[in-house]
């Protein structure tokens, strides 16, 4: 429980750098650092598991401030294509896994809208995504093709 006076309400954590200049300590130069994301990407590692492996493998603390671009810029500017936005697919991926829980345990109602609410989520997007041109125009979300898409 969270105290009743306090200002963070539960949250705890690290927070980001104060300081939005590159660090003098880091090894890599902002170019090699773009070089080095782009080489991750074309082994068909997401943007986040980038940023860790540039943290924790090359100590590179913040790509961002090194580089004056997000990752997944960098990723686009590299001419990498990635047929389906990140946060699409993770909402289909739950979608497959709340559908196999629920056909598995019949009464868990909580899980059934559950699964409602996130088909409808992925609908919502899909209809964003089309607009915008990210996703084939007449995509629509189907069960076996999501299936298909998480394997």
């Amino acid at each position: 429980m969270a105290r009743i006076h306090g200002r963070s309400k539960g949250k705890s954590g690290s927070k980001k750098p104060v300081k939005k200049i590159h660090p003098e300590w880091v090894e890599l130069k902002p170019k090699e650092i773009e070089e080095k994301v782009a080489e991750l990407a074309h082994k068909g590692n997401t943007a986040a598991e980038i940023g860790k492996i540039l943290r924790d493998v090359y100590a590179v603390p913040s790509v961002k401030t090194a580089t004056k671009k997000k990752i997944q810029k960098i990723i686009e500017d590299a001419g990498i294509k990635q047929d389906f936005p990140r946060d699409l697919l993770n909402l289909i991926r739950k979608s497959v896994n709340e559908k196999k829980h629920f056909e598995s345990n019949k009464h868990d109602k909580t899980a059934q809208r559950g699964y409602r609410l996130t088909v409808s989520k992925i609908r919502r997007l899909a209809k964003y995504y089309s607009k915008k041109r990210k996703i084939p125009e007449g995509w629509r979300y189907s069960e076996e093709e999501a299936e298909l898409m998480v394997k």
